[in-house]
């Protein structure tokens, strides 16, 4: 059955999430006066994802919800007992300096373009619809895409089945119709490969062995190889460097 329509994951896949973090966290914190109590600013992004990563994992576990795991955040981060709206308002000034630096990787335009007459496309995120549906129109690609589906109101997050399905749902596509794109190789390659869907694993950094990747989905390294692996009628596309 040929594949119809591609299903994109939004964070380090489309947008440069990592790249726009960092920035604009440095940008944040030179901002609040904070440098001075670490070693360097690198010391301080360091300590910020490490927290982000603990509280993103107790938010896709159901522990707490969207708002609450960027409180924690703030909070942890500190060391403080910040009432909700003081977190939320050093939350809001973060946000501000890192909106300032969003950015598509370069590879994103060319291959939406090329798979536009050929393929359908939605959004399957493990964030929340306030968050990626603002930043999808920001990057200026909302309407790119048909169905924009995230986690924190479906109530199911991404590696489970569920999510995925969910997508397809939305596109009233069967699974073996949908591929999905996205750059974790356990929630994004393995879970979209377990539900039954073409998985593209895209491995930007290339910084995973052939060891410790996930078996199922195709690994790539930029996203001009996704049409080649569609079959899309297409000049549009590059040979995998992985082989």
């Amino acid at each position: 059955m040929s594949i119809r329509a591609v299903v994109w994951d939004v964070d380090d896949t489309l947008f440069d999430y990592t790249g726009a973090d960092r920035a604009g966290m440095r940008l944040h914190l030179a901002a609040e006066g904070l440098l001075d109590a670490y070693e360097s600013a690198e010391q301080a992004i360091v300590r910020w994802r490490e927290i982000t990563d603990v509280q993103w994992a107790r938010f896709s576990a159901g522990e707490v919800d969207f708002q609450g795991q960027r409180r924690d955040r703030v909070r942890v981060f500190l060391g403080e007992e910040l009432s909700d709206a003081e977190a939320d308002a050093w939350f809001q000034r973060y946000i501000a300096h890192y909106e300032t630096v969003w950015a598509l990787f370069p590879d994103v335009l060319p291959v939406l373009d090329a798979l536009a007459a050929s393929h359908r496309h939605a959004v399957l995120s493990n964030s929340s619809i306030h968050v990626q549906d603002h930043k999808l129109r920001v990057l200026g690609v909302h309407g790119r895409f048909e169905a924009i589906l995230c986690a924190a109101e479906l109530g199911v997050s991404k590696p489970e089945a569920g999510a995925f399905h969910a997508a397809c749902e939305a596109l009233e596509l069967a699974p073996e119709q949908v591929a999905y794109v996205g750059d974790h190789p356990e929630i994004d390659g393995r879970g979209a490969a377990d539900a039954g869907l073409l998985s593209v694993w895209i491995d930007r950094d290339g910084v995973h062995t052939s060891g410790d990747a996930p078996a199922g989905p195709h690994r790539i390294a930029s996203l001009a190889e996704l049409p080649a692996i569609l079959g899309a009628d297409t000049r549009f596309g590059a040979p995998s460097t992985f082989r």
